[in-house]
């Protein structure tokens, strides 16, 4: 029999709450609701859903706390906190995509499938792994043969997302969000920079190029 995927949906706003429920039942999902972080918890220890929508500005216990009780489900954030080192911290404690309020909905639906699906595929194991590389998502240290080097935390937190999202692409508005600082031409430059330095440690443990650029759109994993 087919398994209906069980979304949990963590937020106080009845208003954003009711729209994600109606959204996702018509397009097939289960639905559950919490509305405090307290609640969550329980609602937690009584099902395990497929992936959870965590607001982080709850009642009870913050998205943070929430966070941190949350073992090998895919969590996507959504709040309205836009703090940069906020976003990386959520990234590397374990959620898988972070999303700004307000947003799309057909944008978070795709979200949603992606990581879904790649949770199925690579996503329950401390390893993920991209043709000859593996990151390790305990030590975030990436591994390609016999040659291992440690990453920064944005480096790790950049090539995470590539990896989860595999040859699909990943725009530069997304990254930007992840690493992005107040000013447009800092962020730019920024994702550039840290880009480039991903690719030098890459390219130094092997030769290979495997981050390819989607001039105008984004960045993707490199098929040979």
């Amino acid at each position: 029999m087919y398994h209906l995927k069980n979304i949990l949906i963590i937020d106080d706003d009845l208003h954003i709450g009711n729209a994600l429920e109606e959204t996702l039942t018509n397009e097939g999902f289960r639905v559950s609701r919490a509305y405090s972080g307290t609640e969550a918890i329980f609602v937690l220890s009584q099902a395990r859903p497929d992936l959870v929508l965590l607001d982080l500005m709850l009642p009870g216990l913050s998205g943070e706390e929430v966070l941190s009780h949350i073992k090998g489900i895919p969590v996507i954030v959504i709040s309205a906190k836009a703090d940069i080192n906020n976003k990386v911290e959520l990234l590397l404690d374990g959620a898988v995509d972070y999303v700004t309020k307000p947003f799309y909905m057909n944008e978070l639906l795709a979200r949603i499938t992606v990581h879904l699906r790649t949770y199925e595929s690579c996503g329950k194991s401390r390893v993920l792994s991209f043709e000859d590389i593996e990151l390790y998502t305990d030590t975030h240290e990436v591994k390609i043969g016999t040659e291992k080097t440690g990453l920064t935390r944005t480096e790790y937190a950049i090539l995470k997302l590539l990896i989860q999202n595999q040859t699909q692409i990943v725009s530069k508005s997304r990254l930007l969000d992840l690493i992005g600082e107040d000013t447009p031409d800092c962020t730019e430059s920024s994702l550039r920079t840290h880009i480039s330095h991903l690719r030098a440690k890459l390219y130094e443990m092997n030769g290979k190029e495997y981050i390819e650029t989607v001039w105008g759109i984004g960045f993707r994993m490199k098929k040979d």
